[in-house]
C-alpha cells in the first residue's frame, strides 16, 4: 500500500496536575464502505526479539518490508513546537485504499485514491506507562490548511470540507498538518494501516475475543453476531470495526465506539497469547506489521520502529483512556458532525501540559450511542 494517495489511561489521576454547502434531509442510509483500523503500533515489538537474537537475514527481510514517509520534510518548520515534558503524540491513521489486496477484501473499485476513515491521536504520557486516545470523526467538517504531499504537490485550502478530504487529497503529509492546524499540538510520529494489513494482524494473533451484548447483523459490513461471547477471526474483527449499521444510530460515531472497545479487547490478546515469548508468533507478526504499517521516517527502520513499540508495552488497556473529539452533528445535514471547539479546546490544552483529559470536555457531545455493545470478555 502507498502511504501517498492523491486526488482521483488507568492514566493520571484527574484530580492529578486536566462558507459551507449542507444538505437538508434525514439522514441517508450511509454508503457502503470498508473500514480499516489501526493496531497499535507496539504488537511489532517482537522486531526486538528478532534482531536482538542476531538473525541476519529475518532482521534484514523485515527492513526491506517496512514503508516510510518523510512528513517533516514536506511541512518544514511551520509547525507546532514539539513538548518538552516528556510526552509524545502520533497521529495513527486506517486507510480504506482498493489497491492490492484490499480491494478483494473490500469490493469496490481502485480509483487510486483512498481515505482515512479510521484517526487517532495518541498521546503517551510522560515515563510511557498511560496514555490517552482521541478518535477524530471522518465526517466532521473542518478547514483545511493549504498543504504539500511528501512528492512536491501543492494542494489549497478548502473551507468546510470532511476531514478524512486531508488525507484523500494530500496524503500522509497533508493529514499530519490538518490534524496540527486543529490541535494546535505537533505530531511526533505517523502510524498506518490499510484493512488488508489489519484482518491478517488479527489472524496472526489467533484472533480476539470479544462479548457483545447485543445481536449485530450488518450485511454491508458481512458480520452477523449473536448477543454473547466470542473469539473473532480476521474476517470478522474487520467486519466489527467498519459497522455501522444496527448498531447505536448507525452513524461513524457509533462505530468509533465499537473501534475503541476492540481495541482494548486486542491489547487484553497480545498480552494473554504472549507475542513476547513465542518465537513463531513473533515472526509471524512482526512479518505482517512490517509489511503493513507505513510510518514516518524517523521510524522507517526495523530498530527504530522495534525501540518505539517497546516503549509502549507498558500501557496496558487499564492505563488507556479513549474519548473522541466533541462534536455535535449538523442541524443542515445530519450526515455530518461539526466540532465544538471549546470542549475540543479543554482536550488540546490537556495533552499539551500532559494532563489527563477532564471529563468536561466530553460531556454533552454527539457519541452514536453504541458504548457498551462490545466489550472485552
Amino acid at each position: 500500500m502507498s502511504a501517498e494517495s492523491t486526488p482521483g489511561p488507568g492514566i493520571p489521576d484527574e484530580t492529578g496536575n486536566e462558507p459551507r454547502h449542507r444538505v437538508k434531509g434525514r439522514r441517508r442510509k450511509p454508503r457502503k464502505r470498508h473500514k480499516g483500523m489501526m493496531v497499535m503500533a507496539w504488537t511489532a515489538a517482537g522486531i526486538v526479539v528478532l534482531g536482538g537474537a542476531g538473525v541476519g537475514y529475518v532482521y534484514f527481510k523485515l527492513n526491506g518490508n517496512l514503508k516510510s514517509v518523510d512528513i517533516d520534510q514536506a511541512l518544514g518548520t511551520d509547525r507546532p513546537k514539539k513538548a518538552d515534558n516528556g510526552s509524545e503524540n502520533i497521529l495513527v491513521l486506517g486507510s480504506d485504499t482498493r489497491a492490492g489486496g484490499n480491494k478483494k477484501i473490500g469490493g469496490g473499485t481502485d480509483d487510486g485514491s483512498a481515505r482515512s476513515d479510521t484517526a487517532m491521536i495518541v498521546h503517551v504520557y510522560k515515563g510511557h506507562k498511560s496514555a490517552s486516545v482521541v478518535s477524530i470523526p471522518r465526517d466532521t467538517l473542518i478547514d483545511r490548511p493549504s498543504c504539500t504531499d511528501t512528492k512536491g504537490k501543492e494542494y489549497p485550502a478548502a473551507n468546510g470540507v470532511m476531514f478524512n478530504s486531508a488525507y484523500s487529497t494530500g496524503g500522509a503529509a497533508c493529514a499530519v498538518k490538518t490534524v496540527e492546524s486543529i490541535t494546535d499540538l505537533r505530531m511526533d510520529h505517523y502510524l498506518e494501516v490499510d484493512f488488508a494489513g489489519f484482518q491478517k494482524l488479527i489472524d496472526d494473533l489467533g484472533g480476539v475475543e470479544v462479548t457483545t451484548t447485543k445481536s449485530i447483523d450488518d450485511p454491508d459490513s458481512h458480520l452477523k453476531l449473536a448477543a454473547g461471547t466470542h473469539r473473532l477471526d480476521g474476517e470478522q474483527a474487520l467486519g466489527l470495526v467498519r459497522t455501522r449499521h444496527g448498531v447505536g444510530d448507525g452513524s461513524d460515531l457509533g462505530r468509533i465506539q465499537l473501534q475503541q472497545a476492540f481495541i482494548k479487547a486486542l491489547l487484553n490478546q497480545v498480552k494473554d497469547v504472549g507475542v513476547f515469548s513465542n518465537p513463531k508468533k513473533l515472526l509471524d507478526l512482526a512479518e505482517t506489521a512490517t509489511k503493513t504499517v507505513t510510518a514516518d521516517s524517523d521510524l522507517g527502520s526495523v530498530n527504530k520502529l522495534a525501540s518505539f513499540a517497546d516503549g509502549l508495552k507498558g500501557i496496558s488497556p487499564s492505563h488507556m483512556h479513549m474519548v473522541t473529539m466533541p462534536v455535535a452533528y449538523d442541524p443542515d445535514d445530519p450526515n455530518r458532525v461539526l466540532l465544538q471547539k471549546k470542549k475540543a479546546q479543554e482536550i488540546w490544552n490537556a495533552l499539551e501540559q500532559d494532563k489527563p483529559i477532564p471529563k468536561s470536555a466530553t460531556s454533552g457531545s454527539a457519541s452514536g450511542e453504541a458504548k457498551g455493545v462490545v466489550s472485552a470478555p
